[in-house]
């Protein structure tokens, strides 16, 4: 539907037509304020000229209609289109990916077929994004640093390419920086204002370098009402081929559950463990069931600007009719000349 924002304006529609109707007409032509030499002549042009009632008439229109949609662009009318829903949960939640060299460890599966733990996070991760529609979602990055890789947003496909993106020694690789990730995720919560913020950080190392402890991170995050849960990845066994036969080893040995659990309990969160693709995408739908999306959406009303198209026709208006006049003009001054050659030529 269309709508005029300044609708009071409208009012001033008849108001051309009353002044119109109410001043004096102008003078007579027999009543010139200025006698000019070949008077006579002059007045013959001007009575002989070819504006007929009709174009006058049509003049009038049109000087009507530049009137009448100069006032409705003042009004300033726009369009206003359907509703559209926009849920929103009110919730701020950053996913922080451990991206050390440890996670290109091949002890997980994708699709039946070996893959790095970083690829099978990515493709789990996708699917969990997919599913936060109302959700502002961010994504930290950390190794030996942490990186804000993308600011919470509700663009759910950009911080998808973000992390598609993300490669293995982004933020350093021999490293992992655990506590400097949480830090970071709490610098940029507090200055949110939101009803629930909430931290998934998922790792499978240990907090071995970096300026912040995670369990005072975790105790800052606390004081603010941020919720962490914390997943360790990586299979317990792994079989490796060698020079003296197979061996089983543990791809997990580094991964430090205990700081895990305690940073997830010291902010009212939980700490899940995923040795393989599908207990990681079993982890994911349990959190959308803790932190469920808001079923309440909010309604948008896209809004498109008019004004300019009623006063695009005025200006054309316009330009015909003045474009017209001197078109007469330039007619009436030939004429004018070819009279004053023939007085000339008479004297």
């Amino acid at each position: 539907m269309i709508e005029f924002v300044w609708w009071g304006f409208l009012l001033l529609l008849p108001l051309a037509f009353i002044l119109r109707l109410l001043l004096q007409p102008a003078d007579s032509v027999d009543d010139f304020a200025l006698r000019t030499p070949y008077y006579q002549n002059w007045l013959q042009l001007y009575q002989t000229s070819d504006i007929t009632k009709e174009k006058r008439l049509l003049r009038f229109i049109l000087l009507s209609l530049i009137w009448i949609f100069l006032v409705l662009a003042v009004a300033r009318p726009q369009y206003v289109g359907e509703p559209i829903e926009l849920p929103a949960s009110g919730r701020d939640l950053l996913l922080a990916v451990d991206i050390s060299g440890s996670m290109e460890a091949t002890d997980l599966k994708l699709m039946g077929k070996k893959a790095t733990r970083l690829d099978v996070v990515k493709s789990v991760l996708n699917d969990f994004i997919d599913r936060r529609e109302g959700d502002r979602i961010g994504l930290i990055l950390f190794g030996e640093q942490a990186y804000l890789q993308t600011p919470l947003t509700f663009d759910r496909t950009t911080v998808k390419k973000m992390l598609d993106e993300s490669v293995i020694g982004l933020a350093g690789a021999s490293r992992t920086a655990i506590g400097d990730g949480i830090g970071l995720a709490v610098k940029r919560l507090r200055e949110r204002d939101a009803d629930s913020r909430v931290l998934v950080l998922l790792t499978d190392g240990q907090n071995n370098t970096g300026a912040v402890d995670p369990l005072k991170a975790a105790q800052l995050a606390s004081q603010i009402g941020v919720k962490i849960y914390t997943i360790g990845v990586g299979a317990e066994e792994m079989v490796v081929e060698s020079f003296f036969g197979q061996r089983t080893l543990n791809p997990s040995k580094d991964l430090d559950e205990k700081t895990l659990i305690q940073v997830a309990k010291t902010t009212g969160g939980q700490y899940f463990r995923a040795k393989d693709t599908i207990q990681l995408e079993e982890i994911y739908a349990v959190l959308d069931k803790i932190e469920p999306v808001e079923s309440n959406p909010e309604t948008f009303r896209p809004v498109k600007s008019l004004f300019y198209w009623p006063l695009a026709v005025s200006l054309i208006i316009a330009f015909l009719l003045a474009l017209e006049k001197l078109i007469r003009f330039k007619v009436a001054s030939r004429t004018k000349d070819e009279l004053k050659g023939e007085t000339t030529h008479h004297a």
